[in-house]
């Protein structure tokens, strides 16, 4: 049994992410790294717990098996929608649910048991891709708040994805870069009329429709 006043926290993300400090404020003990980090890493620092925000390296088998039920990940889709890479750009160019998500950790790219989650709706003709990010933002902080208590005790929720969803790697946003008419100010509008126009939109839906419906039935279950 892990004594709670002896726990060390391991933050995976930037060290100027208001999640850390958030982490420090509350009083705990935080080790920051954005670093590849090793099975000794966690053994030799004592980590008891793990959590990921904004961190680019895939964490393999040997490190997560040190940490059972005790490794979560924030990513800022609607899971599991937009996995990987630029969830928010694609949930625009797929007309796809918007949200954030929190998640255990296993050995795929955030395909983990989901343990809570936001839908989270935008103005389409107020947005841009920038504000739109940083709404998700300060939703995943609002909702890590809310939850982070019963993540650590172990006594929060679980489930399963319950479909495919989707899936983005950084090389499948280079050919719609020209999107990007402003960079990430570009208005979310401008997403979405690429969509329509393409009709990528319709053809998502109709594959992905039962999917999300069923997704969606399941969270009200």
């Amino acid at each position: 049994m892990i004594n709670i006043s002896e726990e060390v926290i391991l933050f995976l993300g930037p060290m100027e992410s208001p999640l850390f400090e958030r982490l420090k404020s509350n009083g705990e003990s935080v080790i920051q790294t954005s670093d590849k980090i090793t099975p000794e890493f966690i053994t030799s620092n004592k980590i008891s717990f793990l959590v990921s925000y904004g961190y680019r390296h895939i964490l393999r088998k040997n490190v997560l098996e040190l940490l059972p039920n005790r490794a979560v990940n924030l990513h800022i889709s609607f899971l599991p929608w937009n996995k990987g890479a630029d969830p928010n750009f694609w949930s625009f160019v797929e007309d796809t649910p918007k949200g954030c998500t929190i998640h255990y950790l296993d050995e795929g790219v955030d395909t983990g048991d989901i343990i809570a989650q936001k839908e989270i709706e935008f103005d389409s003709d107020r947005e841009t891709l920038a504000t739109s990010y940083e709404k998700l933002q300060a939703a995943m902080q609002d909702l890590f708040k809310q939850t982070w208590r019963s993540i650590k005790s172990g006594k929060c929720k679980r489930q399963k994805q319950v479909s495919k969803g989707s899936t983005h790697k950084v090389k499948d946003k280079e050919g719609l870069s020209h999107l990007l008419t402003d960079g990430w100010n570009t208005p979310v509008s401008v997403l979405e009329e690429y969509a329509a126009e393409t009709q990528m939109s319709k053809q998502f839906w109709d594959k992905y429709d039962s999917e999300i419906e069923e997704s969606r039935k399941q969270k009200k279950a």
